[in-house]
């Protein structure tokens, strides 16, 4: 009797395991779909989220390169009227930007240019003249 006991024993545990077995193919079958759709469903999103930061970036670079332009064109028209209502101001930026290029080396040699009104000076008497024929 024992023995019959045993085997009914192991007849029993296989019956649940082959069950057992069964059920997990089964949900492998089922789950494995399910899975990936939901996987696909999150990249989905992950992708979606880095293109609205993407073209959020771009806007907002966009903006800047906006700003910066009205700045530059304010800051010119400043200069220009500057330059109208203080002719000196040319002058001195001249200088200024003269000063700048000696200090980093960029000039090698000043040549002065003797000017009035910002016009150079020529001397006419340097140059001899041309003989002049005598009348016969």
């Amino acid at each position: 009797m024992m023995e019959q006991q045993r085997q009914s024993s192991i007849v029993s545990w296989s019956l649940v395991g082959t069950f057992a077995v069964a059920g997990l193919v089964t949900a492998g079958m089922w789950g494995c779909p399910q899975y990936a759709v939901y996987n696909n469903r999150l990249h989905g999103e992950a992708e979606l989220a880095r293109a609205t930061q993407n073209r959020q970036i771009l806007v907002q670079q966009a903006q800047a390169e906006k700003e910066a332009a009205t700045l530059r064109a304010e800051a010119i028209g400043i200069v220009g009227k500057a330059a109208k209502e203080f002719p000196e101001y040319r002058q001195q930026e001249f200088i200024g930007a003269f000063a700048d290029a000696l200090r980093h080396g960029s000039i090698g040699q000043i040549i002065y240019v003797p000017t009035e009104a910002n016009i150079p000076i020529m001397e006419a008497g340097r140059h001899p003249q041309l003989p002049i024929p005598e009348k016969k």
